[in-house]
């Protein structure tokens, strides 16, 4: 997905999931699982460096109603936001 969305700087989290090694589909699948130990409204943050969580982060937020509130690179990782619904 070229046209990445930027996270905004002032989001935090309120539980953060390191993802980092894992390639497809464990990215997404333990998204799924802490997310749903999160409350409506709380942040989740990913930190991956599988690049086909450009994709499957954000399309999986449309599907599940969640918010997906952006990606911000880091040095080695992606670190990604989303909103539970």
């Amino acid at each position: 997905m070229s046209d990445s969305k930027t996270v905004d700087p002032s989001v935090t989290a309120n539980s953060v999931l390191d993802a980092k090694g894992l390639s497809c589909p464990m990215p997404l699948l333990r998204t799924k699982k802490e997310i749903g130990k999160l409350a409506s409204g709380e942040v989740l943050q990913i930190d991956g460096t599988d690049p086909g969580s450009r994709n499957d982060i954000p399309g999986w937020c449309d599907r599940a109603g969640h918010e997906y509130l952006g990606e911000k690179e880091e040095t080695g990782y992606i670190s990604f936001f989303i909103k539970k619904g």
